[in-house]
C-alpha cells in the first residue's frame, strides 16, 4: 500500500476496518467502500468539490455513451504504457476510471477526489480500485509511487505530480480545446472568450517533458432535452450563463463540437 497519512504523511496500513499510521491517525472506511482522507484543516468549506446535483448530471450525461470515444481513447493511452501504479486525480463520478480500469486490471489502481458526494458514487464502478477522498493538491500517497497519473478536465499542481511520478513515469492529462463546446457557448453568451488550449504546457516544471500530443474531435447532435439539461448542469456553464439563455438551450436540439486534446508528459 502506498497510501501515507494526509497530517502527519507517515505511512498507512490497514486496521480493522480503516488505516492508521504510527502516529495513530485513524481513518475508517465508508460503507460504500472509500477513504476519507480529507481533513476538516485540508478543507475550503464544508462539503467541498461538486455537488451531489452537479455529480448527478454528469453520470446520466456520461452513462448516456455521448463522450465514449474520448473514455476509449483515455484507457487506450494508459494502456500502451502497461503501468503498474497509476492514480485518477479528480476522478469525479467514476466513468473515466472505470474505463482506466477495465483496460489496467493488473495494476495498482487509485482514484481521488475532493467531492465526496463524486466519490460516494464513484466507487460503486470499480470496488477493486483504492478510492479517496482527497485533496489534489495534497496527495495521500508517497513519492514515486506512481507510474501513471491520469488528468481528465481536472485542475492540476503540478508540483504533486512531479512527486508522485516515478522517473519514466508520466502523466496522461485530458482537456478541451479552444473549439470544445463551441455552439454551446455561442448559445449562451454574447462574447464567447477564446482560451489558449496549449497555455499548460508553459507550466510543466523542470524534470517532466512532453512526449506526445493528439486530439480527438466530432460533432455530438444534442436531440434530447435532458442531456441538453445534463450537459450543462455539469459543466461551470450551468451557472455562469442566465437563466433565460440556459432555458433557451434546452428547450431547442442542436449540434456541438466535441474536441478533447490529450498530452503525455513524461518525468525524465
Amino acid at each position: 500500500m502506498s497510501l501515507i497519512c494526509p497530517i502527519c504523511q507517515a505511512p498507512l496500513s490497514a486496521v480493522d476496518n480503516g488505516l492508521a499510521c504510527p502516529a495513530n491517525h485513524r481513518f475508517d472506511r465508508a460503507r460504500q467502500g472509500y477513504y476519507n482522507l480529507l481533513p476538516v484543516q485540508h478543507k475550503n468549506s464544508r462539503d467541498p468539490g461538486d455537488n451531489q446535483a452537479m455529480v448527478e448530471a454528469r453520470r446520466r450525461f456520461l452513462d448516456g455513451g455521448h463522450y465514449a470515444p474520448l473514455a476509449k481513447r483515455l484507457a487506450e493511452l494508459a494502456a500502451e504504457r502497461s503501468p503498474r501504479t497509476w492514480l485518477d486525480i479528480g476522478c469525479g463520478e467514476g466513468y473515466y476510471t472505470a474505463q482506466l480500469a477495465e483496460l489496467l486490471p493488473d495494476a495498482d489502481g487509485y482514484a481521488l477526489d475532493i467531492s465526496r458526494e463524486a466519490v460516494k458514487r464513484a466507487c460503486k464502478r470499480a470496488p477493486q480500485l483504492s478510492w479517496l477522498v482527497a485533496s489534489m493538491a495534497r496527495v495521500p500517497l508517497a513519492d514515486e509511487s506512481c507510474d501513471l497519473l491520469a488528468s481528465v478536465f481536472s485542475p492540476l499542481d503540478w508540483q504533486e505530480a512531479l512527486r508522485l511520478l516515478k522517473p519514466g513515469g508520466g502523466l496522461l492529462r485530458m482537456g478541451p480545446t479552444r473549439v470544445h463546446l463551441m455552439q454551446l457557448r455561442q448559445k449562451l453568451y454574447d462574447e464567447v472568450r477564446d482560451y489558449d488550449d496549449q497555455k499548460h504546457l508553459e507550466l510543466i516544471p523542470a524534470g517532466m517533458r512532453l512526449a506526445h500530443s493528439e486530439t480527438i474531435s466530432f460533432p455530438l447532435p444534442l436531440a434530447d432535452a435532458h442531456a441538453r439539461a445534463d450537459l450543462l448542469a455539469m459543466t461551470p456553464h450551468g451557472w455562469r450563463a442566465s437563466a433565460e439563455r440556459r432555458a433557451a438551450v434546452i428547450a431547442e436540439s442542436f449540434e456541438v463540437t466535441i474536441s478533447i486534446r490529450y498530452d503525455w508528459i513524461e518525468k525524465i
